[in-house]
């Protein structure tokens, strides 16, 4: 599987979000179809050659013409690389956001993708979006499951920003941590069994997020204790669609340092 780095030029990056004008294009290259290929891969072909999605979303604050770190934006790349959908990116200073971004979102925020010829924001909503439109391969994860692990990231923040080593917020989120802990234990590898679902592709950013910046910043790490949340996150880490967006955005510390030091 190739991927096509297009590059940037000035003119776009204040342009409209028309695919002709996108600033940066992240786009599958795909075989030719045999003969007797099987019905999904025909799909995923077909797919491969079809209108890329537009996608916009943050640029690197960092490093300029290089995709923002966001967990949020991560969710949704993910989401589309799974399904196995050709994408074109196109990256916005958020810092200086162009009078476009508000005429297609009047809230100027990202990510956003046109669906349909309709452009949706809210990482919850496009994920959803896209399930609906293109339901193989399933991502989507029973709504008694969909919860699982979705208090993590918020005790994540609250110790990170702590300056005060008494104050709990490093035991909620182990409290949290060993929640999960046992829910895989007892229903993984994955939140929904042993599939990919669409809970692991929110979550998994949010991890790495947790491991980098509380590595950096706190010195600490999930404690070995965990073990099933540290194979789960392995497990995530090492997915061929999250090292591919991951290696396409900033590093984390980077995009992470204004938020802790503001």
């Amino acid at each position: 599987m190739a991927v096509l780095l297009r590059g940037t030029s000035a003119a776009a990056s204040t342009a409209g979000p028309s695919s002709a004008l996108l600033a940066t294009t992240f786009r599958r290259s795909r075989g030719c179809l045999l003969p007797r290929a099987a019905p999904q891969r025909r799909l995923y072909v077909a797919r491969a050659s079809a209108q890329p999605l537009e996608v916009c979303a943050k640029e690197s604050i960092t490093i300029p013409g290089r995709l923002g770190d966001c967990p949020f934006t991560q969710r949704v790349l993910l989401t589309i690389e799974e399904k196995h959908l050709p994408y074109d990116l196109k990256l916005v200073d958020l810092a200086n956001k162009p009078d476009w971004l508000f005429e297609i979102n009047p809230e100027g925020k990202v990510p956003i993708v046109k669906l349909e010829e309709k452009w949706i924001g809210d990482s919850d909503v496009i994920t959803q979006a896209l399930e609906e439109k293109y339901p193989e391969p399933p991502l989507a994860t029973p709504p008694e499951k969909a919860s699982v692990g979705s208090k993590i990231f918020s005790t994540f923040i609250g110790f990170l920003k702590s300056k005060d080593p008494s104050d709990g917020t490093e035991e909620a989120l182990l409290n949290e941590l060993t929640s999960f802990d046992s829910y895989l234990k007892d229903n993984g590898p994955f939140i929904n069994g042993g599939i990919i679902s669409a809970a692991d592709l929110s979550l998994g950013p949010k991890l790495y997020h947790m491991e980098i910046t509380l590595g950096h910043y706190k010195n600490w790490s999930v404690p070995d204790s965990l073990s099933y949340v540290k194979t789960y996150m392995k497990s995530i880490f090492s997915m061929d669609s999250f090292v591919k967006t991951q290696a396409l955005t900033e590093d984390v510390i980077a995009g992470w340092r204004p938020k802790v030091m503001g």
